[in-house]
Protein backbone atom coordinates (compact mmCIF):
# COMPACT_ATOMS: atom_id res chain seq x y z
CA UNK A 1 0.00 0.00 0.00
CA UNK A 2 1.35 3.40 -1.01
CA UNK A 3 1.17 6.27 1.45
CA UNK A 4 0.19 9.77 0.40
CA UNK A 5 3.07 11.30 -1.56
CA UNK A 6 5.02 8.07 -2.11
CA UNK A 7 6.63 7.37 -5.46
CA UNK A 8 4.40 5.68 -7.99
CA UNK A 9 5.64 2.75 -10.06
CA UNK A 10 6.08 5.04 -13.10
CA UNK A 11 8.09 7.59 -11.09
CA UNK A 12 10.25 4.86 -9.56
CA UNK A 13 10.96 3.42 -13.02
CA UNK A 14 12.48 6.81 -13.97
CA UNK A 15 14.57 7.20 -10.82
CA UNK A 16 15.83 3.67 -10.28
CA UNK A 17 18.41 3.31 -13.12
CA UNK A 18 20.80 6.15 -12.13
CA UNK A 19 20.67 5.60 -8.35
CA UNK A 20 23.89 4.61 -6.52
CA UNK A 21 24.56 0.88 -6.38
CA UNK A 22 26.23 -1.05 -3.57
CA UNK A 23 29.77 -2.40 -3.90
CA UNK A 24 28.76 -5.38 -1.69
CA UNK A 25 31.35 -4.42 0.93
CA UNK A 26 29.32 -2.11 3.17
CA UNK A 27 26.55 -4.35 4.42
CA UNK A 28 22.95 -4.58 3.33
CA UNK A 29 21.42 -1.34 2.11
CA UNK A 30 17.93 -0.16 2.91
CA UNK A 31 15.69 -0.24 -0.17
CA UNK A 32 16.21 3.03 -2.09
CA UNK A 33 12.51 3.40 -2.81
CA UNK A 34 11.63 3.20 0.88
CA UNK A 35 14.37 5.73 1.71
CA UNK A 36 13.19 8.21 -0.93
CA UNK A 37 9.59 7.83 0.22
CA UNK A 38 10.73 8.73 3.74
CA UNK A 39 12.57 11.79 2.40
CA UNK A 40 9.45 12.81 0.45
CA UNK A 41 7.36 12.53 3.63
CA UNK A 42 9.79 14.78 5.46
CA UNK A 43 9.89 17.26 2.54
CA UNK A 44 6.13 17.66 2.57
CA UNK A 45 5.58 17.77 6.33
CA UNK A 46 8.80 19.34 7.64
CA UNK A 47 8.80 17.01 10.67
CA UNK A 48 11.95 16.23 12.59
CA UNK A 49 13.83 13.26 11.23
CA UNK A 50 13.30 11.38 14.49
CA UNK A 51 9.53 11.73 14.04
CA UNK A 52 9.35 9.83 10.73
CA UNK A 53 6.65 7.12 10.72
CA UNK A 54 7.93 3.64 11.51
CA UNK A 55 6.98 2.14 8.14
CA UNK A 56 9.88 4.08 6.56
CA UNK A 57 12.32 2.20 8.76
CA UNK A 58 14.80 3.64 11.30
CA UNK A 59 15.05 7.38 10.89
CA UNK A 60 18.85 7.29 10.55
CA UNK A 61 18.61 5.01 7.49
CA UNK A 62 16.58 7.78 5.80
CA UNK A 63 18.50 10.75 7.15
CA UNK A 64 22.02 9.55 6.33
CA UNK A 65 21.37 8.89 2.59
CA UNK A 66 19.89 12.39 2.31
CA UNK A 67 23.05 13.87 3.85
CA UNK A 68 25.30 11.73 1.64
CA UNK A 69 23.38 12.51 -1.55
CA UNK A 70 23.40 16.23 -0.71
CA UNK A 71 27.17 16.03 -0.21
CA UNK A 72 28.27 14.07 -3.28
CA UNK A 73 25.85 15.64 -5.78
CA UNK A 74 23.51 12.65 -6.20
CA UNK A 75 20.39 14.82 -5.91
CA UNK A 76 21.72 17.14 -8.63
CA UNK A 77 22.61 14.14 -10.80
CA UNK A 78 19.06 12.74 -10.45
CA UNK A 79 17.58 16.13 -11.33
CA UNK A 80 19.73 16.37 -14.46
CA UNK A 81 18.75 12.80 -15.38
CA UNK A 82 15.05 13.70 -15.33
CA UNK A 83 15.70 16.97 -17.19
CA UNK A 84 17.63 15.09 -19.89
CA UNK A 85 14.72 12.68 -20.40
CA UNK A 86 12.29 15.61 -20.73
CA UNK A 87 14.59 17.42 -23.18
CA UNK A 88 14.97 14.29 -25.31
CA UNK A 89 11.17 14.01 -25.52
CA UNK A 90 10.74 17.67 -26.50
CA UNK A 91 9.07 18.49 -23.17
CA UNK A 92 11.51 21.20 -22.05
CA UNK A 93 10.83 24.86 -22.83
CA UNK A 94 14.17 26.67 -23.14
CA UNK A 95 12.68 30.13 -22.56
CA UNK A 96 14.24 30.59 -19.12
CA UNK A 97 13.20 33.00 -16.37
CA UNK A 98 15.31 33.93 -13.35
CA UNK A 99 14.27 35.17 -9.91
CA UNK A 100 14.86 34.57 -6.20
CA UNK A 101 12.88 34.13 -3.00
CA UNK A 102 13.69 34.55 0.67
CA UNK A 103 13.13 31.79 3.21
CA UNK A 104 12.97 32.18 6.96
CA UNK A 105 15.44 29.98 8.81
CA UNK A 106 14.22 28.22 11.93
CA UNK A 107 16.28 28.65 15.09
CA UNK A 108 17.38 25.02 14.67
CA UNK A 109 19.25 26.08 11.51
CA UNK A 110 21.78 28.06 13.56
CA UNK A 111 24.82 26.69 15.36
CA UNK A 112 26.58 24.58 12.73
CA UNK A 113 30.29 23.87 13.38
CA UNK A 114 32.51 26.43 11.68
CA UNK A 115 34.75 23.75 10.21
CA UNK A 116 33.29 22.54 6.87
CA UNK A 117 32.64 18.80 6.51
CA UNK A 118 34.75 16.73 4.15
CA UNK A 119 33.44 14.71 1.23
CA UNK A 120 33.72 10.95 1.89
CA UNK A 121 36.04 9.37 -0.73
CA UNK A 122 34.17 7.03 -3.09
CA UNK A 123 37.18 4.78 -3.57
CA UNK A 124 37.43 3.84 0.11
CA UNK A 125 36.07 0.62 1.54
CA UNK A 126 32.34 0.73 2.04
CA UNK A 127 31.83 3.76 -0.19
CA UNK A 128 28.88 3.74 -2.60
CA UNK A 129 29.35 3.46 -6.34
CA UNK A 130 27.37 5.36 -8.96
CA UNK A 131 26.27 3.58 -12.11
CA UNK A 132 28.42 4.43 -15.13
CA UNK A 133 25.39 5.58 -17.17
CA UNK A 134 24.66 8.33 -14.64
CA UNK A 135 28.08 9.78 -13.85
CA UNK A 136 27.84 13.56 -13.59
CA UNK A 137 29.76 16.49 -12.20
CA UNK A 138 30.03 16.31 -8.40
CA UNK A 139 31.49 18.99 -6.15
CA UNK A 140 34.93 18.27 -4.72
CA UNK A 141 33.73 19.26 -1.26
CA UNK A 142 30.43 20.55 0.19
CA UNK A 143 30.05 24.23 0.86
CA UNK A 144 30.03 25.31 4.48
CA UNK A 145 32.14 26.54 7.32
CA UNK A 146 33.04 30.08 8.30
CA UNK A 147 29.91 30.85 10.32
CA UNK A 148 26.59 32.10 9.02
CA UNK A 149 27.70 33.39 5.57
CA UNK A 150 29.40 30.08 4.79
CA UNK A 151 26.15 28.25 5.54
CA UNK A 152 23.99 30.58 3.38
CA UNK A 153 22.45 32.31 6.40
CA UNK A 154 21.96 36.06 6.50
CA UNK A 155 20.82 38.53 9.13
CA UNK A 156 17.91 40.91 8.55
CA UNK A 157 15.13 42.54 10.54
CA UNK A 158 13.23 39.26 10.35
CA UNK A 159 16.13 37.25 11.73
CA UNK A 160 18.03 34.50 9.93
CA UNK A 161 17.10 34.14 6.27
CA UNK A 162 18.29 32.21 3.23
CA UNK A 163 17.70 33.19 -0.38
CA UNK A 164 16.98 30.63 -3.11
CA UNK A 165 17.97 31.71 -6.62
CA UNK A 166 16.03 29.87 -9.32
CA UNK A 167 16.30 29.59 -13.09
CA UNK A 168 13.03 28.06 -14.33
CA UNK A 169 12.08 26.81 -17.78
CA UNK A 170 8.87 27.76 -19.55
CA UNK A 171 6.74 25.04 -17.93
CA UNK A 172 7.32 26.24 -14.35
CA UNK A 173 10.03 23.71 -13.46
CA UNK A 174 13.40 24.63 -11.91
CA UNK A 175 16.42 24.20 -14.18
CA UNK A 176 19.08 25.28 -11.68
CA UNK A 177 19.16 26.27 -8.02
CA UNK A 178 21.49 28.22 -5.76
CA UNK A 179 21.28 29.22 -2.08
CA UNK A 180 22.93 32.31 -0.55
CA UNK A 181 22.55 34.42 2.60
CA UNK A 182 19.26 36.29 2.63
CA UNK A 183 20.76 39.76 2.21
CA UNK A 184 22.69 38.86 -0.97
CA UNK A 185 21.64 40.96 -3.97
CA UNK A 186 19.88 39.12 -6.80
CA UNK A 187 22.05 40.56 -9.57
CA UNK A 188 25.27 39.20 -8.03
CA UNK A 189 24.02 35.61 -8.39
CA UNK A 190 22.68 35.82 -11.95
CA UNK A 191 25.78 34.40 -13.62
CA UNK A 192 26.29 31.57 -11.07
CA UNK A 193 22.69 30.36 -11.38
CA UNK A 194 22.89 30.56 -15.19
CA UNK A 195 26.20 28.67 -15.21
CA UNK A 196 24.57 25.85 -13.24
CA UNK A 197 22.14 25.10 -16.08
CA UNK A 198 23.40 21.78 -17.43
CA UNK A 199 21.05 19.35 -19.17
CA UNK A 200 22.88 16.22 -20.41
CA UNK A 201 22.09 14.56 -23.73
CA UNK A 202 20.61 11.08 -23.68
CA UNK A 203 22.90 10.15 -26.56
CA UNK A 204 26.16 11.64 -27.79
CA UNK A 205 26.95 15.31 -27.41
CA UNK A 206 27.79 17.86 -24.76
CA UNK A 207 25.21 18.91 -22.17
CA UNK A 208 23.08 21.86 -23.22
CA UNK A 209 23.82 24.98 -21.21
CA UNK A 210 22.46 27.83 -23.37
CA UNK A 211 18.73 28.72 -23.29
CA UNK A 212 16.84 30.25 -26.19
CA UNK A 213 15.99 33.39 -24.21
CA UNK A 214 16.18 34.74 -20.66
CA UNK A 215 13.77 37.00 -18.82
CA UNK A 216 14.24 38.70 -15.43
CA UNK A 217 12.90 41.68 -13.48
CA UNK A 218 14.53 45.06 -12.81
CA UNK A 219 16.70 43.65 -10.03
CA UNK A 220 18.86 42.12 -12.78
CA UNK A 221 19.06 45.26 -14.90
CA UNK A 222 22.71 46.23 -15.17
CA UNK A 223 25.39 46.45 -17.83
CA UNK A 224 27.37 43.44 -16.56
CA UNK A 225 24.42 41.04 -16.91
CA UNK A 226 23.48 42.36 -20.35
CA UNK A 227 27.08 42.00 -21.52
CA UNK A 228 27.24 38.45 -20.16
CA UNK A 229 24.09 37.46 -22.08
CA UNK A 230 25.23 39.24 -25.25
CA UNK A 231 28.57 37.40 -25.24
CA UNK A 232 26.77 34.06 -24.96
CA UNK A 233 24.38 35.00 -27.77
CA UNK A 234 21.27 34.74 -25.56
CA UNK A 235 18.24 36.92 -26.28
CA UNK A 236 17.02 38.60 -23.11
CA UNK A 237 14.10 40.64 -21.81
CA UNK A 238 15.05 42.73 -18.77
CA UNK A 239 13.27 46.04 -18.12
CA UNK A 240 15.44 49.13 -17.75
CA UNK A 241 15.52 50.90 -14.40
CA UNK A 242 14.26 54.49 -14.31
CA UNK A 243 17.55 55.90 -13.07
CA UNK A 244 19.46 53.99 -15.77
CA UNK A 245 17.10 55.35 -18.39
CA UNK A 246 17.44 58.90 -17.09
CA UNK A 247 21.25 58.65 -17.08
CA UNK A 248 21.24 57.31 -20.63
CA UNK A 249 19.00 60.11 -21.89
CA UNK A 250 21.09 62.69 -20.06
CA UNK A 251 24.18 61.60 -22.00
CA UNK A 252 22.38 62.09 -25.30
CA UNK A 253 23.89 60.30 -28.28
CA UNK A 254 26.73 59.04 -26.07
CA UNK A 255 24.24 57.14 -23.93
CA UNK A 256 23.65 54.58 -26.65
CA UNK A 257 20.48 52.91 -27.76
CA UNK A 258 17.87 51.70 -25.27
CA UNK A 259 17.87 47.93 -24.62
CA UNK A 260 15.27 45.95 -26.50
CA UNK A 261 12.17 44.96 -24.58
CA UNK A 262 9.48 42.46 -25.67
CA UNK A 263 6.31 43.00 -23.62
CA UNK A 264 4.74 39.74 -24.73
CA UNK A 265 7.82 37.72 -23.79
CA UNK A 266 8.05 39.49 -20.43
CA UNK A 267 4.53 38.33 -19.57
CA UNK A 268 5.90 34.78 -19.37
CA UNK A 269 8.13 35.75 -16.45
CA UNK A 270 5.39 34.50 -14.14
CA UNK A 271 6.62 30.96 -14.81
CA UNK A 272 9.53 31.41 -12.39
CA UNK A 273 7.16 32.80 -9.75
CA UNK A 274 4.97 29.73 -10.17
CA UNK A 275 8.02 27.46 -9.97
CA UNK A 276 8.98 29.11 -6.67
CA UNK A 277 5.41 28.63 -5.48
CA UNK A 278 5.68 24.92 -6.24
CA UNK A 279 8.94 24.67 -4.32
CA UNK A 280 7.42 26.36 -1.28
CA UNK A 281 4.57 23.85 -1.20
CA UNK A 282 7.15 21.64 0.53
CA UNK A 283 7.31 22.67 4.19
CA UNK A 284 10.97 21.65 4.53
CA UNK A 285 11.74 24.17 1.77
CA UNK A 286 9.40 26.98 2.88
CA UNK A 287 11.16 26.98 6.29
CA UNK A 288 14.81 26.10 6.58
CA UNK A 289 15.65 23.65 9.38
CA UNK A 290 19.03 22.34 8.14
CA UNK A 291 22.15 23.75 9.75
CA UNK A 292 24.37 23.10 6.74
CA UNK A 293 23.85 25.11 3.56
CA UNK A 294 24.66 22.17 1.28
CA UNK A 295 22.07 20.00 3.07
CA UNK A 296 19.38 22.64 2.57
CA UNK A 297 20.38 22.94 -1.09
CA UNK A 298 19.99 19.15 -1.35
CA UNK A 299 16.52 19.47 0.19
CA UNK A 300 15.51 22.13 -2.35
CA UNK A 301 16.98 20.03 -5.20
CA UNK A 302 15.02 16.96 -4.04
CA UNK A 303 11.83 19.07 -4.08
CA UNK A 304 12.66 20.27 -7.62
CA UNK A 305 13.18 16.64 -8.65
CA UNK A 306 9.67 15.76 -7.46
CA UNK A 307 8.25 18.74 -9.38
CA UNK A 308 9.82 17.38 -12.57
CA UNK A 309 8.65 13.84 -11.91
CA UNK A 310 5.05 14.92 -11.27
CA UNK A 311 4.67 17.69 -13.82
Amino acid sequence: MLSRGDLTDAEWAVLEPPLPVSNNRCGRWRDHRQVINGIIHRLGTGVQWRELPEHFGPWKTVHKPHLRWSTDGTWEMLLQHVQAAADAGGDLDWNVNVDSTSVRAHQHAAGAPKKPPTTPPRSSKGAPQISSSARAHHPAAPAGGGGEPGEALGRSRGGLTTKIHVAAEGRCRPLSLLVTPGQRADCTQFEPVMDKIRVPRTGLGRPRRTPDSVSADKAYSNRKIRTYLRKRGIRHVIPEKKDHKAARLHRGSRGGRPPGFDKDRYKDRNTVERAIGKLKQFRAVATRYAKRGYVYLGTVTAAALLIWLRS
